[in-house]
């Protein structure tokens, strides 16, 4: 079965993004998957996601854009 993929992109953000991020974990469903983009590699993200069950995969696009897909694990 595929998994439902929402975007979250984060690059132009006016506030720190991570209550989006917060939000849109929490509203995760099991079979859904959140495509988080950002500027940045988000690694004080990492340890969030596995405390919290996730799992994720990161890839950089160009030198400034990162994508890090996110589901439960």
């Amino acid at each position: 079965m595929s998994a439902h993929t929402t975007r979250l992109d984060v690059r132009d953000s006016a506030t720190p993004p991570f209550e989006r991020i917060d939000d849109a974990l929490t509203d995760l469903g099991p079979e859904e998957r959140l495509t988080l983009i950002n500027g940045f590699e988000p690694e004080p993200l990492y340890d969030v996601l596995e405390r919290r069950g996730f799992r994720y995969e990161t890839t950089r696009v160009t030198a400034d854009e990162w994508h890090v897909e996110i589901e439960r694990a």
